[in-house]
């Protein structure tokens, strides 16, 4: 009887493993898996999310984006951020610094996202946030 215990535990414990494993990108179709991932997300309509981990993981940041910009982001995602989805129609630009200072990168608006903040050295240095209707590159 002891016996059987031991396995339905296991049983159990692999079942949660394999529930709570990760989207992983697919090589042969990144956009596809970016679309994957971002339909597992929870960044409502309007908002943009700042996740602490690549691949929109994590407990993120969120922020209305018609409710303006952040210059100093809270201590929890402050020189923490590593993805961003932005689903407003509004753009989003993450900064290095407070004040909207240093390096900074654009998420396009409607869905725009980043799923790694290393490709623009920007992981773990997000400061700021300004929303606004400037087009990316504008």
């Amino acid at each position: 009887m002891h016996f059987t215990r031991k396995i339905v535990s296991v049983l159990s414990l692999g079942a949660a493993v394999v529930l709570a494993a990760p989207v992983t990108a697919d090589a042969a179709n990144p956009a596809a898996a970016r679309t994957h991932a971002q339909a597992n997300v929870a960044c409502a309509r309007g908002f943009v999310c700042i996740y602490p981990d690549m691949d929109f993981r994590g407990q993120p940041y969120v922020k209305r984006a018609s409710d303006g910009s952040v210059s100093h982001l809270p201590d929890y995602i402050r020189s923490n951020g590593s993805s961003v989805i932005n689903n407003s129609s509004r753009t989003a630009r993450v900064y290095q610094n407070d004040n909207y200072g240093g390096r900074r990168v654009c998420v396009g608006r409607n869905g725009g996202s980043i799923q790694d903040l290393r490709s623009y050295q920007l992981n773990d240095t997000t400061h700021s946030l300004r929303n606004n209707d400037t087009a990316c590159g504008g």
